[in-house]
């Protein structure tokens, strides 16, 4: 573990439970975390921080996914299926990481996350509750879902991240129409294995710092398991003004990190 002084290791922690607060609810506790490290961790290599941030976040998912399932209405075999093909997908995400620029993806997420932000404002029913007319999944709309939202989604978080666990919210909603908590849920068994392809990854190439990690991991767990209640307690609206809060501040935090490259 690096030399880290006893402040700035309790920030990183604080940071830590926090970004599991909430990508419980809604996705895109990397948001937070992601930054924090780089903000504490100057002087270590980007790719180490990314590492040690997969190996910190599976935690924090797993914990709230062990929460919605004993408390939601989860199809877990759902789940698990569209899960397959997103560890799969984050895993070829990641070995083609090294060949793509991040100065291109950005502007690309920012205009995406910008519809997405206007289509949740503009329908203020989406998410609230499921479609009384297709709650009976089709075998063409779990196909789309397995190739589209696992595989699509699970190779952006290895090939880029920010944001995933929203777009898995997001996408699980329009596709499968699920309510906004429902959705939230299952993202989280999908989110556990997206970041368990891409820690694979990481932990064969020798980059994570698992001392720090483990620490970092427990105040995560907790942020993750206190969310996911918080979640099922308040239902669809708390979960929708979450959403909008992340997607704009990941929409800032990508203007800023293209306006300063």
């Amino acid at each position: 573990m690096p030399d880290i002084s006893l402040t700035m290791l309790v920030f990183l922690c604080l940071a830590a439970a926090a970004a599991g607060w909430v990508d419980a609810v809604v996705g895109g506790g990397g948001l937070l975390l992601l930054p924090a490290m780089l903000l504490g961790l100057p002087h270590v290599q980007a790719v180490q921080i990314l590492g040690t941030n997969k190996a910190v976040a599976i935690v924090g998912t797993s914990g709230a996914a062990i929460t919605y399932v004993r408390k939601a209405p989860v199809q877990v075999k759902t789940a698990v299926r569209i899960g397959l093909a997103a560890l799969a997908g984050s895993m070829g995400g990641a070995f083609f990481a090294a060949g793509i620029s991040s100065d291109v993806l950005r502007p690309v997420i920012m205009v995406v996350l910008l519809g997405v932000a206007a289509f949740v404002m503009l329908r203020p029913t989406f998410g609230t509750a499921p479609d009384a007319d297709r709650r009976t999944v089709g075998r063409a709309r779990m196909i789309a879902a397995i190739v589209l939202v696992g595989g699509g989604i699970g190779f952006y978080d290895g090939l880029f991240g920010p944001g995933t666990g929203t777009f898995l919210v997001l996408a699980l909603t329009a596709v499968l129409h699920l309510d906004l908590v429902t959705a939230s849920a299952t993202a989280k068994i999908v989110n556990v294995c997206t970041n368990g392809g891409a820690l694979a990854m990481f932990a064969y190439q020798g980059t994570v710092m698992w001392q720090l990690a483990a620490l970092m991991a427990v105040f995560n767990l907790a942020g993750g398991m206190f969310g996911a209640r918080m979640a099922l307690r308040k239902g669809s609206e708390f979960v929708r003004g979450v959403l909008l809060v992340v997607v704009f501040s990941l929409v800032a935090k990508l203007a800023f990190d293209q306006w300063t490259a």
